[in-house]
């Protein structure tokens, strides 16, 4: 079970059991849930302090890795990672794709 689960039902579980300790006190039920609410968010930031540390690691993690992966698509976009395999014999790019021609290509206006 991820970390991030752990610690979302453990907060949960904390609000459940502080709104059935304040269920017999004689208030009104809004006040018992705000209350309920600050108490387990209270409780939680000191008993499950592992579980959010747990689920922090594995955000950051996961942060880095979508920016390794987004710096090596924007680098494989550019043209930086290609290798030699890649590239055409005599190492020459066809650029007739490039020059404006007869024919408009997608994305091209009619040639004046």
């Amino acid at each position: 079970m991820s970390a991030a689960v752990k610690y979302t039902l453990g907060r949960i579980g904390l609000f459940v059991v502080v709104v059935a300790a304040l269920w017999p006190v004689d208030l009104d039920i809004f006040l018992k849930l705000i209350l309920a609410l600050l108490f387990s968010a209270a409780v939680s930031f000191f008993l499950l302090k592992g579980w959010r540390d747990e689920m922090a690691e594995e955000m950051a993690a996961a942060a880095e890795r979508r920016r390794t992966e987004k710096e090596r698509l924007r680098a494989a976009l550019a043209g930086d990672d290609q290798t030699e395999g890649d590239a055409p014999a005599g190492g020459q790019v066809d650029s007739a794709a490039d020059q404006p021609g007869d024919t408009p290509g997608p994305g091209r206006g009619p040639s004046a």
